[in-house]
């Protein structure tokens, strides 16, 4: 298993992004590593990191990565030097993240947000807050795997 670290490292050495994007790239590679990699709903052993995601308004957020790049705001965190990058490998998960930087990487934060903003997981932990209302909501990690397996079944 890697941390939320290690992997935002990974993304920063492929791209220069901003926070927000960084966030949900984060949140997809963590989605589809669940999906991807587990066979059943109620066994969810295998992930991504062990770091969680919290329903923010602008999507879901690990805050410790907030934390790490906050400074930025909503200007791109500089381009990593490829010496800090983590090594990935396991060739699953360098596959699952190849595809998300494929599929995601073209949008930016904001694209990203809204994309977010229409899933279940994200509505789902929001449910009962208002748009701009403050929420640390866990986002279920069995939320994410129904949803995202639906699109591969």
């Amino acid at each position: 298993m890697y941390t939320a670290k290690d992997l935002a490292n990974w993304f920063l050495a492929h791209e220069s992004m901003t926070p927000k994007k960084l966030q949900k790239m984060l949140y997809y590679a963590y989605a589809w590593t669940l999906t991807l990699t587990n066979e059943k709903e109620d066994d969810l052993s295998n992930k991504l990191f062990p770091e969680k995601f919290e329903a923010w308004v602008h999507g879901p957020v690990v805050p410790e990565i907030y934390q790490e790049y906050k400074g930025y705001g909503y200007t791109n965190i500089p381009k990593c030097e490829s010496e800090s990058e983590i090594d990935i490998d396991n060739k699953d998960i360098k596959s699952i993240l190849d595809q998300v930087m494929l599929v995601y990487g073209k949008f930016d934060g904001n694209d990203l947000e809204s994309i977010t903003h229409q899933e279940e997981p994200w509505k789902e932990a929001r449910e009962g807050y208002g748009p701009l209302d403050s929420c640390s909501e866990i986002i279920s990690d069995e939320t994410m795997y129904k949803t995202y397996i639906k699109r591969i079944a």
